[in-house]
């Protein structure tokens, strides 16, 4: 297993309290002394986009609602400033970084995780520079300080992985803000992790379902049996014994790939605000959209990207792909891909557009067999699907739906309604 602990120079940065420090400097005020949110002043009940050290300190989470901050030990004497989102001033601060990274590394380098989140691969740099990895990041944040007045931490590792949660587990601990994990402190530092959401890629959602499972630490799924962990999770399963082992083969040119060529995509504007309980619905959905249309041409996909939008008065949100070795036209493995990538990219705002694409397409003229699946039961599932097709073809989309598509929250019968019964794919 030796071959699958890559061993590259990545770093990981983040932007500290990004929107809040964004509005202090604004204001020529220090965000380390400053009591200011980020958040509609108008409304109570609205969610804080980002709250200031300063507060944090006083054990106030990035996102809380506006009427929770009396709960917390804040002196009374203290007057909060309530700043209105400004997204066009945070995307200018967030070109001015990028422009700093630039000046050390090449564009397909780097790849912007977020807004206020970049990785670096700084393995063919060292040389050049003269500098250790964690000399090169010293030098970065302190440009970035220098030129913004923003404060950043900085995770350093062999791989991806272990770069980014050493920056959200250790970094902001320590007094240079950063944080670097080797492989050799995997037992004490990556299997200590508790509680499981702690961890980058595990939202609450997979938390309980690996509760249950009596999985409580990163540890515990790291000496899970891994064949078993794919049987209840797919490859999402699998995926997770190797994260909770240190071990991410992901490349920053995998996260760059744009879906382009010989792709299909489908998006929607959603009527109301969505949240990670609603929206699986509507990704579910899409999804057999998108599988009908794979289906009609007879390909597959090796290539899933979701994007999800945020409301108005929020902004911004995220678009991610992920790249698998094995085509495919399973619902239940896309399904649980895209599940991986909001679990990941998700930001707890409301929701009102999500995008779902499929690239990398190529003929379904094989079945690809794995561990668990039967060459009859991929076959049953495959005849059962084009039984189906054929149905909604003859009489409509909304002939067959699944149970799901009878809740207040699916939006799948009002769009078969309004782009054709018959013959809409």
């Amino acid at each position: 297993m030796d071959n699958l602990y890559v061993k590259s120079n990545i770093i990981a940065i983040d932007l500290k309290s990004f929107f809040a420090s964004c509005e202090c400097i604004e204001r020529g005020l220090d965000p380390f002394t400053t009591p200011l949110i980020v958040c509609n002043p108008e409304r109570n009940g609205s969610i804080t986009l980002a709250v200031t050290p300063f507060l944090k300190q006083f054990g106030v989470p990035g996102r809380c609602r506006v009427y929770e901050l009396d709960k917390y030990p804040i002196p009374k004497d203290i007057k909060i400033i309530k700043a209105p989102p400004r997204m066009s001033l945070y995307i200018q601060k967030s070109k001015e970084v990028l422009s700093i990274y630039l000046e050390f590394v090449a564009k397909e380098d780097m790849h912007v995780y977020s807004i206020d989140e970049v990785f670096l691969d700084v393995t063919n740099y060292l040389k050049m520079y003269k500098m250790t990895t964690e000399e090169l990041a010293v030098t970065i944040i302190n440009r970035i300080k220098e030129k913004t007045g923003l404060t950043t931490t900085a995770g350093i590792g062999p791989n991806l992985l272990l770069a980014k949660v050493a920056m959200d587990i250790e970094a902001k601990h320590n007094p240079n803000n950063i944080g670097i994990w080797t492989y050799e402190d995997i037992p004490n530092k990556l299997w200590t992790i508790t509680p499981l959401s702690k961890m980058w890629g595990i939202g609450p959602r997979m938390e309980k379902r690996l509760n249950k499972l009596g999985m409580y630490s990163i540890g515990d799924i790291a000496h899970y049996d891994k064949t078993k962990l794919k049987d209840k999770f797919g490859i999402m399963g699998e995926q997770l014994w190797y994260h909770a082992n240190g071990i991410d083969l992901s490349k920053i040119s995998d996260f760059n790939e744009v879906v382009k060529d010989k792709s299909i995509s489908h998006s929607q504007i959603l009527f109301k605000d969505y949240n990670e309980e609603n929206i699986q619905i509507i990704i579910r959905e899409m999804i057999e959209v998108l599988l009908r249309r794979l289906r009609a041409s007879n390909r597959q996909t090796a290539l899933i990207g979701l994007g999800i939008g945020y409301s108005k008065s929020y902004g911004g949100g995220f678009y991610h792909v992920h790249k698998i070795d094995t085509p495919t036209s399973s619902e239940k493995e896309i399904y649980d891909i895209c599940l991986d990538l909001f679990d990941k990219y998700y930001e707890g705002f409301p929701i009102r557009k999500v995008s779902l694409s499929f690239g990398r397409l190529s003929k379904d003229d094989s079945i690809q067999l794995n561990l668990f699946e039967s060459f009859e039961e991929i076959k049953k599932d495959k005849a059962e699907n084009k039984a189906i097709d054929e149905i909604k073809h003859k009489f409509g989309n909304n002939s067959i739906l699944k149970a799901s598509s009878l809740l207040d929250d699916s939006t799948i019968r009002e769009r078969n309604g309004k782009i054709g019964g018959h013959n809409a794919g």
